[in-house]
C-alpha cells in the first residue's frame, strides 16, 4: 500500500474515531478554538470505549480533560475506558496543568469484574494524589454514579447540569442537582451540559496552572460605585469591592450564611469568604474547605466578618477546624470586620496578615447584652424602665469597650477605615503582601 492510499486510509479511521456526539462537542468546546488534541482516539476504535481524552488551551494555558460518551456502550467504565483516564492524569502530573473531568455514564462494565475495580482504584488514586497539586473541575453532564460520583465529589470544584443525577448508591434519594448543591456536594449548578462546560472555563481561566505558579493577572476594571454600610448583603458587598463582572460564587446553595467565591481584585484573583449572621457546623465546614482550596494554591483570601457567633450546639470540634485552617493558611490573608465579631467566631477569622474593620464594627468576646449583665448590672439599679435603661447600655458598650477603635487600640485591628474606602485599602493591602513567604513546621498534614 503507498502513501498516498495509507493517507486515505488514515482519513477514514478518523472519520470513524471522531462522529459528533454529546461527549465530543462538551469536551471541544471547553477549550480555545481549534486547540483540542485528542489522545488514543483508536483504542478499541470498532466499539469504541465510551470516553474521550485529551488537552487543548484555555486562554492560551495547556489543560488537560476527559469526557465520557454515554451514546458509547453507555460510558461504561472498562479497562481500556479508565486507562485512557489514568493517562490523562499522568499528563497532568508530569506537566503541572488542570484536569477537566465530564462525567456521563452509567457506571462500570460490570463483565470486566476485578479488571475494572482496579482500574477505578488507580484512577481514583490518582485524582486524590494531584488534590492540591493541580487544580481538578468536575463537570457532570449526565448519569454520574459509584466510583464516578466519588471522583466528582472529590473534585476542588465541581459543576452540575440541570437534569443530571449524581450518586453513590441509587437508594431512592433525590439525585438533582439542585438537591446536590443544596447538600454542598457540588460548587454550581448550570442550566446544561454545554452552560456547565462554560462555567469550567470561566473557573479555569481565573486559577494557576499548578501550586507552583502564580493566577493569571488582569486588566482589574473597576466596579460601578456603590453604597456600602453594614445592611449589605453579600453577594453586593463583594461585587463592589471586586473587579467588574470578575465574581463567581461557588456553593451558593449550601450553608447560606457563609457566601464563598473567587474574584479579581485589581487585576488579581482572591478567595473570598464573607460571614452574615451566626455560624453552625456546615457554614464553618463551608468556610474551611474553601479556604484551604485558596491556600492551596496560593490564592489571597479575603475575608468580610459580621456574625453574632456560634449557634447554639455548634460543635467545638468544627470551630476548631476554621480556626486551624485559617492559622494554617500560609497565602495572604486581609479580614475585614464590617459588623459584629462576637466571641470566638471573631478569633477564627483574626488570623489574618492585616485587619481592618469599619467604624460601625463591634468586636467583643461578649455580646453587648451580656457584657452589660455581667460588668455593668449594678447600672441598673433603682432605674424606672430597665428595658429602655438596658438597651442604652448596651449601646454604650457597643460604642465604646467593643468599638473598632478600640480594638484597634488594643492591636486586634490594624486600620480602621470608611466603608467607601474598602476596595483602595484590600488593592494597596493585597499589594503589599504579593511577595508574602511562609516556612512552616515540617509535617505531613495537620490533624
Amino acid at each position: 500500500m503507498n502513501l498516498q492510499a495509507k493517507l486515505a486510509k488514515l482519513e477514514e479511521a478518523k472519520a470513524a474515531v471522531k462522529a459528533a456526539s454529546p461527549a465530543r462537542e462538551r469536551i471541544t468546546a471547553l477549550f480555545d478554538e481549534g486547540s483540542f488534541t485528542e489522545l488514543d482516539a483508536y483504542v478499541d476504535c470498532g466499539a469504541g470505549v465510551g470516553v474521550i481524552t485529551g488537552y487543548g488551551s484555555i486562554d492560551g494555558s495547556i489543560v488537560y480533560a476527559f469526557s465520557q460518551d454515554v451514546k458509547s456502550c453507555g460510558g461504561a467504565v472498562s479497562r481500556a475506558h479508565a486507562e485512557k483516564i489514568a493517562k490523562v492524569y499522568e499528563l497532568a502530573v508530569k506537566n503541572g496543568a488542570p484536569v477537566v473531568g465530564i462525567y456521563d455514564s452509567n457506571g462500570a462494565k460490570v463483565s470486566e469484574g476485578q479488571q475494572v475495580l482496579a482500574c477505578y482504584q488507580k484512577i481514583l488514586s490518582m485524582s486524590e494524589n494531584l488534590s492540591g497539586v493541580v487544580p481538578q473541575v468536575a463537570v457532570i453532564a449526565g448519569s454520574c454514579v459509584g466510583v464516578n460520583a466519588m471522583m466528582a465529589a472529590s473534585a476542588d470544584i465541581s459543576i452540575m447540569a440541570e437534569g443530571a443525577s449524581l450518586y453513590l448508591v441509587n437508594d431512592g434519594g433525590d439525585t438533582s442537582a439542585k438537591a446536590q448543591a443544596e447538600a454542598g456536594v457540588v460548587s454550581m449548578v448550570a442550566s446544561d451540559p454545554m452552560d456547565a462546560v462554560k462555567k469550567a472555563k470561566e473557573v479555569l481561566s481565573v486559577l494557576p496552572l499548578n501550586n507552583l505558579e502564580l493566577a493569571p493577572i488582569s486588566e482589574g476594571a473597576a466596579p460601578a460605585p456603590a453604597a456600602l454600610d453594614e445592611k449589605t448583603a453579600s453577594d453586593e458587598l463583594v461585587k463592589a469591592v471586586s473587579d467588574a463582572d470578575s465574581v463567581i460564587e461557588l456553593g451558593g446553595a449550601y450553608a447560606p450564611h457563609v457566601y464563598t467565591a473567587l474574584a479579581s481584585v485589581g487585576g488579581s484573583t482572591v478567595g473570598v469568604v464573607s460571614v452574615k449572621g451566626k455560624l453552625c457546623n456546615t457554614c464553618s465546614g463551608k468556610a474551611a474547605a474553601f479556604v484551604r482550596f485558596c491556600d492551596s494554591f496560593n490564592l489571597p483570601v479575603v475575608t468580610f466578618v459580621d456574625t453574632e457567633g456560634y449557634k447554639e450546639g455548634t460543635c467545638p470540634a468544627a470551630a476548631a477546624k476554621l480556626a486551624g485552617v485559617y492559622a494554617e493558611a500560609t497565602s495572604a490573608k486581609v479580614t475585614v470586620y464590617t459588623g459584629n465579631a462576637i466571641g470566638a467566631a471573631s478569633m477564627a477569622f483574626g488570623s489574618a496578615d492585616i485587619r481592618l474593620a469599619w467604624p460601625t464594627a463591634v468586636i467583643s468576646a461578649l455580646a453587648p447584652a451580656t457584657a452589660v449583665e455581667f460588668f455593668w448590672h449594678d447600672r441598673l439599679k433603682g432605674v424606672e424602665d430597665t428595658a429602655k435603661a438596658r438597651a442604652a447600655l448596651e449601646a454604650e458598650y457597643a460604642d465604646t469597650e467593643a468599638s473598632a477603635f478600640t480594638a484597634a487600640a488594643s492591636g486586634m485591628v490594624d486600620d480602621v477605615i470608611a466603608p467607601a474606602d474598602t476596595r483602595a485599602a484590600l488593592v494597596m493591602a493585597l499589594d503589599a503582601l504579593a511577595s508574602k513567604r511562609v516556612q512552616r513546621l515540617a509535617k505531613k498534614h495537620s490533624c
